[in-house]
């Protein structure tokens, strides 16, 4: 399984939004600065986000962003599907996908629990969590 650069981007977005102890926000130009990430690139990114109702923009057009609720409130699983849904195999989300689906399919089972488990690890890790378990390693960068 590999996770598209739009989920990763989106993921170091976040991070670099919640991070920011500003109470004006973080401007998308220096969140593409920091992250080094394209503008126009970002552009994609935010409007994600912002469609999702993870972030928000401070004051008006031009101004910076914040969350739009509190990160422990924000899971990975809100960050991926605001670029894709959970799509493990097409026949465990949609049953006209395969004939078998219908039937006692053993692989059809297997990734329905698969499904199910990816969807809980990503339900499991809220951004708060995921920006403290990196804090420590992050120190070495600086």
């Amino acid at each position: 399984m590999k996770i598209n650069t739009k989920i990763r981007y989106g993921l170091r977005t976040m991070i670099e939004i919640a991070d920011c102890k500003n109470p004006e926000g973080v401007l998308q130009k220096d969140i593409a600065k920091r992250q080094q990430i394209s503008v126009k690139y970002l552009d994609y990114i935010i409007s994600a986000l912002k469609l999702k109702g993870l972030i928000r923009n401070v004051g008006g057009r031009g101004s910076g962003y914040v969350l739009a609720r509190p990160a422990v409130e924000i899971t990975m699983l809100d960050i991926y599907t605001a670029f894709e849904p959970v799509l493990v195999v097409q026949c465990v989300s949609d049953d006209s996908f395969c004939e078998r689906s219908s039937l006692c399919c053993k692989a059809n089972l297997y990734w329905k629990q698969f499904h199910r488990q990816f969807v809980e690890m990503l339900s499991g890790r809220s951004l708060e969590q995921i920006m403290m378990e990196t804090k420590e390693d992050c120190l070495l960068c600086e």
